[in-house]
């Protein structure tokens, strides 16, 4: 059972919603009852699924943002007096590459949108999730915010990052009327994901996946993120590990043989 929103907290802000894990959640939240606000960098993109939700019957609108960019996320704070759900969503990983010859600006750009852009939102958006009386700030991890593995130092730390600003934000705002929620997600495919890792090398993205029958979707971490924030208020989920059930760890997956 979900508990409909207030109406004093019925806005939604979805980061990184042009594609993936992002539009899911957007769909997601708008059939919960909320007016969903999806940003990204990609506007004809965030423009096309808003007009998808609108469509559905429910509500939605699409804003240009890049999130790294600090100006243009204060301006856009700037519109709410109240929110209810902040979902930091956008992010992504760069290369695969040892820590011995990692790209040190690929490194830079994982930690500017993965981390910074999340620091950046929540902080400008922190004021209207307060004032909502019941707010809800999402960080969509990843189990590389959890545990290491080769080839992945670059995304493994940028994601600690997200994690442990999760986690501090939640000890440094107990007794206001705002909740974090982190939710960490193992494999996912999606289309853009491996696929931008990878610099669109299509061999590489699929090989990710390969001889996995399940992964996670992105309609499955969008269903756990619904969930999540459709808690009674008092009700916070800290963190929530989503895994396909052939993988038990990020090192640790069931491949079937062709």
């Amino acid at each position: 059972m979900t508990m409909a929103p207030a109406p004093a907290s019925r806005i939604a802000v979805v980061t990184g919603a042009s594609s993936g894990i992002g539009a899911a959640t957007a769909r997601r939240l708008a059939a919960e009852g909320y007016r969903v606000v999806l940003t990204a960098r990609r506007q004809e993109r965030i423009e096309a699924v808003a007009k998808e939700i609108t469509a559905a019957g429910h509500d939605a609108v699409a804003y240009p943002l890049d999130v790294t960019d600090r100006a243009a996320v204060d301006e856009f704070a700037s519109a709410f007096k109240t929110i209810g759900v902040l979902v930091n969503n956008a992010g992504g990983a760069l290369g695969a590459d040892p820590v011995a010859t990692g790209d040190p600006e690929q490194w830079r750009q994982m930690y500017e949108t993965n981390v910074i852009g999340t620091l950046n939102v929540t902080q400008a958006l922190l004021p209207a999730l307060t004032a909502s009386g019941d707010g809800t700030v999402v960080v969509l991890s990843s189990t590389a915010g959890l545990a290491t593995y080769e080839g992945g130092g670059g995304y493994v730390a940028a994601k600690h990052g997200e994690h442990v600003l999760a986690e501090t934000l939640r000890l440094e705002i107990v007794g206001t009327p705002v909740r974090v929620i982190e939710v960490a997600p193992g494999m996912v495919k999606t289309d853009e994901f491996a696929l931008t890792r990878f610099g669109g090398d299509e061999d590489k993205a699929a090989k990710v996946y390969q001889g996995v029958a399940e992964p996670l979707s992105a309609d499955d971490v969008a269903d756990t993120i619904g969930w999540a924030v459709t808690r009674p208020p008092h009700v916070n989920i800290d963190l929530l590990v989503v895994r396909p059930r052939a993988q038990a760890s990020n090192t640790k997956v069931h491949r079937e043989q062709s």
